[in-house]
């Protein structure tokens, strides 16, 4: 008898024999199985999580009004006339005249058909100016513009307001049809069926429509800071978007506030949620922000933040058009979004929400079927239960093995230790493997492959990961020649050291705070559930009867957490084309696929050892793995860009940029093209465009303050060191942007001087201003924000003023207070950069010749602009 023969002999104490060994060989599956075993669960996901995951309603159409629904072909309707506007620029006709009269004309028709016996309603169209830090800039505004509206039932008394917000202004170039056009009419249809049906509401609903969000969520804040309004809003529901045409994920709620969650419980009908997303987009892995945190910041009130993600290719390009929009999508949005604001109407706890104020919310949907939502401290309580219980079933599993086999317990708690160790080392190769393959990958210029054909993840980082869990438990259980202990114990002690692990990092992370251990709680419960099964049926020690009460009770964690890893690969894989050259993303998706793997066959995928020839399995996802690989390198299947549906995004300035020395002379004058390289690749792709002189911009940013270039918003910042230049000839601007000294003056304690200007330009300007801090130069007043003066951004940044004008127009004075402890301003003291934004114009024709030679799977995004620095 083989020693195989012997390790799967030795069931419930016999001594092994070749009768015996035989006859439970015979038991083990047949190969063909195994190799079939997982490709069964990539069919599950394919049968079961895809057509879920893009599930959508019916649209309801007009016949359909009058019964309280949401009507979504009406909704669809709207969107078409709004998306005929073009582009709503902040500081625009289109935006600040256009869109405006838009929304009026639309709610005036709403106001027409109201029930005037049941509610009233109330307009204002707030012009506002203010300012707000964000990132290491000063974000200010002039004029721009919100069409608030109030509806109210009739006779109400409460003074507390819920507040949903949405944005009609767009990027540049874009006509925004799902950013955030989509949710603009999606309130508008709410509001106008609330304000036809007979369905009394307890609180005041104040519908923001907000003209600013694009520039730096300007508009919110002016809204939430100055408006008459806001001190009685009490909660809020952001509705904004990070792609078009499918359903909105609620991903993030409170802060602290774990009711509000359990509102959207009992009024979305189509549920889409996770905790994971909140806490990944706190962390800052999304290149995104919304409204939602200029209100919690600024207004201190709870809310819920919402926004579409599916085909995120499309967000802020040319391409975001209502096309990609079917109206079974609004009607998704719609459905959750008026119940959810008809259960908050009538929410107790808006009359003081700081009385529910009690922790963090958990809360995640089921494949959108079901919602659930708990308190942290009940999740803190379930994961530790959990993780206790599948440790202590565990215990006693180890202690059945023992007691069955005539073993000792030490010496089956040292299979459990080498098996720990095992799984172990397959956790970290299922990590490590699919990372090394994007290293890889990358280091050849390679990135992004799977960008446009994202089934290549199967092959670049799935397959690799199933791979590095796999080989090391079959491996040892293929050398394996313990000829005391049962091989299906053996196999059920492989499966013990992998809860085990699991059990373990569910308790570091729940002490750590993280809510989203909950994901784990949910692969381990079920597992514990079938291992309590096996023991009180006996099952535990029948051969491998207990294995089809495992496979069974995994197959409920299994849709969920692929569902899950699902929404985030979808979500993140086009963020990946908008996130700069700086790092690797490939690194992300690919941690992300192996985590996908971990999670949800982190049970399943030893169980190939089940069946015979196990090797033939892992060889097949060698295979697969090469495959994938080999098309993502050398094909076009891998090319990561697509014309109109999966575009390369390219960002750049006409710049002409002049430099003022402090005797009034000019040192420098040139132009050139600033680019901003949106995606790992940079210009690399740019076939057919004569790129000769391209320099990057590293080598100015050590040279200049603020890379003496026009560094648009805090992603132009971040992003300024991987930055490219390319010369031309000399670029005339539309319009000059002019900075006047109007007069200065030394104050009184002779230590203080005052600079006057007069600021003239576009309706988009930059102020960048730097004292010379080696004579001790410090700005001490000035006419913008104070508490921005007393946190100025660290070295090498200087102050960085953001100016957007809505409806008012430069010029601008403003002044700025130096204090020296020496007294002497007749030498160099300061310098201020300025720089003009003629966004919407397309440059001259050199510009718009050089624009035509980009390939056809380019968006691009540009726009003269200028950059003059002074001295004083």
């Amino acid at each position: 008898m083989t020693d195989k023969d012997k390790l799967i002999a030795n069931e419930n104490g016999k001594e092994p024999t070749q009768g015996n060994a035989e006859k439970e060989a015979t038991k083990q599956g047949s190969w063909f199985l195994g190799f079939a075993f997982l490709p069964f669960w990539i069919l599950l996901f394919f049968a079961i999580v895809m057509p879920l995951f893009y599930r959508l309603p019916s649209a309801l159409t007009i016949e359909d009004a009058g019964k309280g629904n949401f009507i979504g072909e009406r909704a669809y309707t709207t969107l078409t006339n709004m998306v005929q506007i073009g582009q709503r620029l902040a500081g625009s006709s289109a935006n600040e005249v256009d869109a405006v009269a838009f929304l009026l004309a639309e709610i005036e028709d709403i106001r027409s058909n109201m029930y005037t016996d049941y509610f009233t309603l109330e307009v204002d169209v707030q012009k506002t100016t203010g300012s707000h830090t964000y990132h290491n800039l000063s974000e200010m505004y002039e004029g721009v513009q919100n069409v608030v509206v109030k509806l109210s039932s009739i006779n109400t008394t409460s003074d507390s307001y819920l507040l949903v917000n949405s944005h009609f202004d767009t990027v540049l170039t874009s006509p925004g049809a799902g950013d955030d056009g989509f949710m603009v009419c999606t309130v508008l249809e709410v509001l106008r069926v609330m304000s036809t049906s007979k369905q009394y509401f307890e609180h005041p609903v104040v519908f923001l429509f907000n003209g600013d969000e694009e520039m730096g969520m300007q508009a919110s804040h002016g809204f939430i800071t100055q408006h008459k309004w806001a001190p009685n809003c009490r909660a809020v529901i952001n509705l904004d978007a990070a792609g078009s045409g499918g359903r909105e994920i609620l991903f993030q709620t409170g802060p602290g506030h774990p009711w509000l969650a359990n509102y959207y419980k009992k009024g979305a009908k189509h549920p889409f949620a996770t905790t994971l997303a909140e806490e990944i987009f706190q962390a800052g892995l999304i290149p995104s922000d919304t409204d939602y945190r200029i209100f919690i910041e600024y207004g201190d009130i709870p809310g819920l933040d919402f926004g579409q993600l599916i085909n995120g290719y499309i967000y802020h390009t040319q391409y975001d058009r209502i096309e990609v929009i079917p109206p079974a999508s609004i009607q998704n949005t719609g459905d959750n979004i008026l119940g959810l604001v008809r259960a908050l109407a009538n929410a107790p706890e808006l009359h003081d929400t700081s009385a529910y104020k009690t922790g963090h919310a958990v809360f995640f949907d089921f494949l959108g079927l079901y919602f659930v939502s708990y308190s942290e401290n009940v999740g803190e309580i379930l994961n530790y239960s959990v993780a206790g219980a599948a440790l202590f079933l565990v215990f006693i599993s180890v202690w059945r093995i023992s007691a069955v086999s005539s073993l000792s317990s030490s010496y089956v708690v040292l299979r459990l230790i080498s098996l720990l160790l095992i799984q172990l080392i397959a956790f970290v190769l299922a990590i490590g493997l699919p990372i090394v393959v994007a290293y890889l990958f990358d280091s050849f210029e390679l990135s992004l492959t799977y960008f446009s054909s994202p089934y290549l993840l199967i092959g670049l980082y799935v397959c690799p990961s199933l791979i590095g869990l796999s080989l090391p438990i079959t491996l040892y259980y293929h050398f394996e020649k313990n000829n005391k202990l049962s091989f299906t114990y053996l196999v059920q002690l492989g499966l013990h050291s992998w809860a085990t692990i699991l059990a373990v990092i569910l308790v570091g992370i729940t002490a750590y705070g993280i809510r989203s251990g909950y994901i784990i709680t949910f692969s381990l419960v079920f597992y514990a559930v079938s291992l309590a099964i096996n023991l009180f049926t006996t099952l535990h020690d029948r051969g491998y009867k207990w294995v089809g009460i495992v496979i069974t009770f995994q197959v409920i964690p299994y849709l969920y957490l692929s569902y899950l890893i699902y929404t985030f690969i979808v979500a993140m894989t086009p963020m990946n084309g908008r996130s700069g050259s700086a790092s690797n993303p490939d690194t992300e998706i690919a941690a992300l696929s192996a985590l996908g793997v971990i999670l949800s066959l982190g049970f399943l995928v030893s169980l190939i050892n089940v069946f015979r020839r196990p090797f033939l399995v892992i060889f097949g996802l060698v295979l697969v793995s090469a495959v994938g690989m080999y098309l993502a390198s050398s094909t076009q299947l891998g090319f990561p860009y697509r014309p109109k549906t999966n575009s390369e995004r390219i960002m750049y300035q006409h710049v002409r940029r002049i430099f003022y020395e402090y005797d009034g002379n000019v040192s420098k004058d040139e132009s050139g093209y600033l680019f901003n390289f949106q995606d790992r690749r940079e210009y690399r792709p740019y076939a057919g465009v004569n790129l000769t002189g391209l320099i990057r911009t590293e080598a100015q940013c050590e040279a200049y303050m603020m890379c003496g270039m026009p560094l648009f918003d805090e992603r132009w910042v971040e992003n300024r060191l991987q930055g490219g230049w390319l010369p031309r000839e000399t670029i005339e601007p539309p319009y000059p942007t002019t900075l006047e000294l109007l007069n200065k003056t030394v104050l009184e304690n002779n230590t203080t001087v005052r600079f006057n200007f007069r600021v003239s330009g576009p309706p988009h300007l930059n102020i960048y201003l730097q004292p010379y801090k080696n004579d001790f130069v410090t700005i001490t007043d000035w006419s913008f924000s104070q508490s921005y003066l007393q946190t100025p951004p660290e070295a090498p940044l200087s102050y960085h003023l953001f100016m957007t004008f809505g409806l008012t127009r430069p010029p601008m004075d403003f002044y700025v207070e130096l204090s020296k402890p020496n007294g002497d301003f007749d030498v160099p003291c300061f310098q201020l950069g300025l720089s003009g934004h003629y966004m919407g114009d397309k440059g001259d024709e050199s510009s718009i010749n050089f624009a035509s030679t980009f390939p056809s799977y380019a968006t691009l995004v540009h726009w003269p602009s200028t950059y003059q620095r002074f001295i004083f």
